[in-house]
């Protein structure tokens, strides 16, 4: 995997950065629970039993860019479990972009959540039933960042945007470097069927699998300012990054069609539509609605 450094991105004219795959140590560590990770050849694991789950988080900070891993969820009888990707800054204003992998009972659909939160306010959650058995196999998870859009795609296919509506008022996450993270916990108080279906812990350890790390992204320093980091992330001049072009400002026709599919045929909730928590629609979703509506 190549990464750049802000500290030295002026040096570089970039219209395409290189993608490539990584082992997990070169751009992770774990977090917390150590002996509830294991690695076998180019494949990570990560267990929940009854005594506590497990995660691992980035070596470094982003800004902007698009974050990829392979995740095989946890087989069988996986309620009460909720297995997580997702990128995140820090303090009581951070931003954040989740996947949450709401585990099931046996032959149940897994429910995916998506969520994300903008100056520390989040309740923007959807959810969707995947169109495959995500216990099954290994499958492409991915987030795209850029200044115009964010974007959840699964196996490439897009599952949610969230565009840039400063022109109306709406803050959107531009000008925090976030970390990404993964983690396998106990949350049976609410993930499966609202609480009301328990862990099973004799179908304990819950295991969740995963590789094809990959990030390609501006890579910020701690020791940078903020408003620096800003600068060297974002295109101008002769610097360009592929994420700033015009044709990744939004959905393509093509992906705008899956996006609608989706929306479809297996989204089951929409805090959008959700009139007992918003009476009112957040201004937000008027936007998005028209955005995935249009032919």
């Amino acid at each position: 995997m190549v990464s750049f450094s802000c500290v030295f991105l002026d040096i570089f004219v970039m219209m395409v950065a290189v993608v490539s795959s990584a082992k997990f140590e070169e751009l992770y560590q774990p977090s917390w629970a150590l002996d509830h990770l294991t690695t076998e050849g180019e494949i990570l694991r990560m267990k929940l039993d009854n005594q506590s789950g497990t995660g691992f988080q980035s070596k470094s900070k982003y800004m902007f860019g698009k974050v990829t891993v392979q995740i095989k969820l946890v087989e069988g009888d996986s309620a009460g479990t909720v297995t997580a990707f997702y990128m995140s800054s820090e303090g009581p204003t951070h931003n954040e972009f989740d996947f949450e992998f709401l585990g099931n009972t046996t032959g149940e659909p897994y429910t995916v959540q998506t969520n994300v939160y903008v100056n520390g306010v989040g309740n923007r959650e959807q959810r969707l039933n995947l169109w495959f058995d995500p216990s099954k196999d290994f499958h492409s998870y991915s987030i795209l960042w850029n200044q115009r859009q964010v974007v959840f795609l699964v196996d490439e296919t897009p599952v949610r945007v969230h565009s840039n509506l400063e022109h109306k008022g709406i803050p959107f996450p531009k000008d925090q470097p976030m970390g990404v993270y993964s983690s396998i916990w106990n949350a049976d108080d609410w993930a499966t069927q609202g609480g009301l279906v328990k862990t099973d812990w004799s179908h304990a350890p819950f295991v969740a699998s995963y590789k094809g790390f990959e990030i390609d992204g501006c890579e910020c320093p701690a020791t940078v300012a903020t408003a620096e980091n800003t600068r060297h992330c974002s295109s101008s001049g002769a610097k360009r990054y592929w994420w700033d072009e015009p044709v990744m400002s939004e959905l393509s026709l093509h992906q705008s069609h899956q996006l609608i599919w989706v929306r479809a045929n297996h989204m089951v909730y929409d805090y959008c539509t959700d009139t007992a928590r918003f009476p009112v629609a957040p201004v937000e979703c008027q936007h998005h609605q028209h955005k995935t509506t249009r032919t």
